[in-house]
């Protein structure tokens, strides 16, 4: 048979690749993905999210969504899309000369602003290079802007201003209607009884008046309408019908006024519509980009990157988008997330287990996965986030059995399978004879399979489409086929072909795709079709970067053992509640639960014993084998847990500590700060009280008493708060304990205290059957510190008995000033403050008279400043009075 013709098998890789998007739900994703976006443009094109094919636009993408996810996540907020509005049609039927209504006009204005919005808000910050490639380029036209919005209002309408023969036009319907409004209230006034009630309303633009219909003859004018009941009749009188014309003919003027500054404003729009095109493409790839990483952080997803050859995939903790999506939106269950790893030199996996245990939904979430990541969408998995590019993601998933196309389960299987081979390999030539070169290798040594199709009934294992406890995972796979009913035409028989003859060049578009097959070789005789996907399985390894398939045929577990670019996974199962957990074991594959499940459930012995002879020893061997396997897969995972639990809790306290430590440090240093500010106060005080007696000694005679009185003090204040004069603390003696066990060195052991004497200074130990009474030199503690002695602290000595300073009045602590002058007075004060000292008198007598009091005031201010002096008040009555001063000396 002549090869395919290109066109066609281009269509069939076309075709399968859109039919792979709806099998694993990626329509329902963008229809998701929509919700988030902000402009009614963006959700549009969110609903078709486009799929790159090239690896550096989806690498643009991610940069795009990793950046709107930092403006997301700043102080200021993600961008604002607010008066983007769509004005595709508008600028397509301006460009085609239309004119523009004011609402669409407004909506171009609007849109200028709001990109104009969103270009600052990027251009702000220096660390968005992806989307400031977006805006740099982009034009805003302000004065466009500005000149729609001078002539049209926020209603739409066209203002006053736009046009001098439009207000002129706008000032005669105003004057027109006001003198229409006086004259039918002057009507109405004066033909009250005929009013059905005093409103003015409007009938097709003309002005009219409610009649009653049984005063008709009383009003005379044009009766424009009727009320249901016939009571009321709508009359134009014909005192105003001339001016209603002449407000007709103004109307259309300033109709047809309004379209010529509506044209132009149009034109204008039409000038430079290739430019507002590019802003609308780039505010929609902005929102989009927003919406992203707004999608990104509700799913809780983190940045895929791509890794090269030679790298491992690594997905932890990968969870489905959709399940994400049903339990925050539906109050679904929760979603159990799967662990991908797989190495470089692996081609193939080959997922085993139960039925509804989750192998679909793998296949489903690894698909999703890829697709999202090459979308430009973060992948709901921790970090890191580890994948290849995929050039394209290929599956066969659900049943396409269709009886008015006469497809059974295994034909529907076949025809998606040979797309996928098209799709991988578009130049291979069709095979005139597929099935027959496999069935000779795999299961009748030569002889050709029978013809036709298989029923179903042959694999009694097939579970279908699996779902997660959630409805709408399952696909729909009900697309027709259009061939015949033939089981192979062009697709499986060249993968014998190019077996034997040492396989065919590979296309680089193949070697990056990844295949999803679910149940491969299910819907026929289990032998045949196990060897069938065997065979299919080894062809896509060298064909496809990477192939996930599900399966319950126990010959494709070994292929593992074979060659070492397969891997076996499986979905985990739960012995004890009969039930699967949805959990992916990678490296051991899934074992056969049937007659376990049976034995639980109460199933007759007999039957299920004569069924494990059936099976056969081996079989059950290698259960058991792999049974133990998974015990101790969860033995090492529960250990696993526990350190990491345990690793957890220790980084928490080392934090703890830390901060604790933090805290304790700044205390200390705001303590020290306090501290060095109380002392350097007390400096300054010190400092000003010496700068006051070195201007007293200049006023009056040298003397250094006073001098050295200030030094003491400021030599005592660094005493007292200076922290290298402080006292160090002693350190701590050691107190035994009664029962405490001590350390006795001269008997080269421990021993019991028994009893403490701490007046003679003796403990009472027991070493063995040794008891003996030792002085506290003879003892110490286990890590070498020796009994503290309690030394009696001495008695506080008597306070010195201070000399009686007199305060009589003698010739030695008597002053006379009378008649001298203030300053002169001021000396001799300062000079007997200085001899009363010395002398040891408590206190200064100066007479000064009472004349006007002038010389009794200025020495009793120069008092008052003294550092000497504590106090001064008048002499007694009989000793002076107020023509006396005493002055008590400090």
């Amino acid at each position: 048979m002549s090869p395919l013709p290109s066109s066609l098998i281009a269509n069939q890789a076309e075709s399968i690749q859109i039919e792979t998007l709806e099998l694993l739900e990626w329509p329902r994703l963008c229809q998701h993905l929509a919700t988030f976006t902000a402009t009614k443009l963006g959700a549009i094109v969110a609903r078709q999210l486009p799929i790159p094919s090239d690896r550096r636009t989806s690498e643009t993408l991610l940069a795009q969504t990793r950046e709107a996810w930092e403006l997301e996540r700043s102080a200021t907020g993600g961008l604002n899309f607010g008066g983007i509005a769509d004005i595709g049609s508008a600028l397509d039927r301006a460009t085609r000369g239309g004119v523009l209504a004011g609402e669409e006009l407004l909506e171009v204005a609007t849109t200028l602003s709001g990109a104009r919005n969103l270009r600052r808000a990027i251009d702000q910050r220096e660390d968005l290079p992806a989307l400031a490639a977006l805006v740099e380029e982009l034009r805003t036209y302000p004065e466009l802007e500005q000149e729609i919005h001078y002539c049209i209002d926020d209603r739409g309408d066209v203002t006053d201003r736009a046009s001098p023969k439009l207000a002129e036009i706008r000032e005669k319907l105003r004057a027109g209607r006001d003198w229409i409004y006086q004259k039918l209230h002057n009507i109405m006034q004066q033909q009250s009884n005929a009013i059905q009630e005093p409103n003015i309303s409007q009938r097709g633009d003309r002005f009219v008046i409610p009649v009653k219909a049984s005063h008709k003859d009383v009003i005379r004018g044009i009766v424009h309408d009727t009320s249901s009941t016939g009571a009321t009749l709508y009359v134009e009188p014909h005192t105003i019908t001339e001016q209603n014309n002449r407000l007709r003919q103004w109307q259309r003027q300033e109709a047809i006024e309004s379209e010529i500054v509506r044209r132009r404003l149009s034109e204008q729009i039409a000038e430079v519509a290739p430019d507002l095109e590019r802003l609308l493409a780039v505010a929609t790839e902005l929102d989009l980009a927003a919406a992203r990483a707004r999608y990104s952080f509700w799913i809780e997803g983190n940045a895929p990157r791509f890794i090269e050859a030679g790298e491992t995939l690594t997905l932890r903790q990968l969870r489905h988008p959709l399940l994400i999506w049903q339990q925050k939106h539906e109050q679904g269950r929760d979603v159990i997330p799967i662990d991908v790893r797989v190495d470089p030199t692996i081609r193939v996996v080959a997922i085993t287990g139960p039925n509804t245990g989750g192998k679909t939904v793998t296949l489903k979430t690894l698909g999703l996965a890829a697709l999202m990541a090459k979308a430009g969408l973060f992948v709901p998995a921790r970090e890191p986030v580890e994948l290849p590019w995929f050039s394209q993601v290929l599956a066969d998933i659900g049943d396409e059995q269709s009886i008015e196309q006469n497809l059974s389960t295994f034909s529907g299987h076949i025809r998606r399978i040979v797309r996928i081979l098209d799709a991988l390999e578009p130049d291979r030539p069709a095979a005139t004879d597929g099935l027959g070169a496999i069935a000779t290798e795999r299961a009748h040594g030569g002889a050709p399979l029978p013809e036709g199709d298989f029923d179903d009934a042959n694999n009694p294992e097939s579970d279908g489409n699996e779902t997660v406890g959630a409805q709408g995972l399952a696909p729909s796979a009900d697309r027709p086929a259009t061939n015949d009913d033939s089981d192979d035409q062009n697709g499986l028989g060249a993968i014998a072909t190019e077996r034997a003859h040492g396989g065919a060049p590979l296309r680089e578009r193949g070697l990056e795709s990844l295949v999803l097959l679910d149940e491969v070789g299910a819907g026929t005789d289990p032998a045949e079709g196990s060897a069938l996907a065997a065979a299919l399985l080894e062809a896509l390894a060298d064909r496809a970067r990477l192939t996930v398939a599900t399966t319950h045929f126990g010959e494709l577990k070994t292929l593992k053992y074979r060659d070492s670019r397969f891997e076996n996974a499986s979905v985990e199962f739960d012995d004890q509640t009969l039930s699967p957990t949805y959990r992916l074991l990678w490296g051991i594959p899934g074992r056969s639960n049937a007659l376990s499940i049976a034995r639980r459930l109460g199933l007759d012995e007999a039957v299920v014993t004569a069924a494990g002879d059936r099976v056969g020893g081996q079989s059950e061997d290698i259960n058991r084998t792999i049974a133990g396997l998974e015990a101790e897969r969860r033995r090492q995972e529960a250990k696993a847990n526990e350190v990491a639990h345990l690793l957890q809790r220790a980084e928490f306290l080392h934090e703890q500590i830390d901060r604790k430590a933090q805290t304790l440090k700044e205390r200390e240093d705001q303590l020290k700060q306090t501290q060095e500010a109380a002392v350097q106060k007390e400096i300054e005080r010190a400092r000003s009280e010496i700068a006051q007696v070195i201007r007293q000694l200049q006023r009056g005679t040298p003397t250094g008493q006073q001098a050295q009185q200030a030094t003491a003090q400021v030599g005592e204040i660094a005493q007292k708060f200076l922290p290298s004069q402080q006292p160090k603390p002693k350190p701590k003696g050691y107190k035994p304990q009664v029962g405490e066990r001590v350390r006795v060195p001269k008997l080269g052991g421990a021993a019991e205290v028994l009893a403490i004497d701490e007046a003679d200074e003796e403990i009472t130990i027991r070493m063995g059957l040794i008891k003996a009474t030792l002085s506290f030199a003879d003892v110490e503690s286990l890590d070498g510190k020796k009994i503290e002695v309690q030394k009696p602290e001495p008695k506080p000595a008597p306070p010195p008995k201070t000399k009686e300073r007199s305060i009589l009045r003698t010739s030695g602590n008597t002053l006379d000033i009378r008649g001298a002058r203030v300053a002169d007075a001021e000396i001799e004060v300062e000079q007997a403050i200085d001899r009363a000292i010395s002398a040891d008198f408590g206190c200064l007598w100066i007479l000064h008279g009472k004349g006007t009091g002038k010389l009794r005031d200025g020495v009793r201010a120069h008092l008052k400043t003294h550092r000497l002096v504590e106090r001064f008040e008048d002499a007694p009555r009989e000793d002076g009075g107020t023509g006396v001063t005493i002055a008590y000396l400090r």
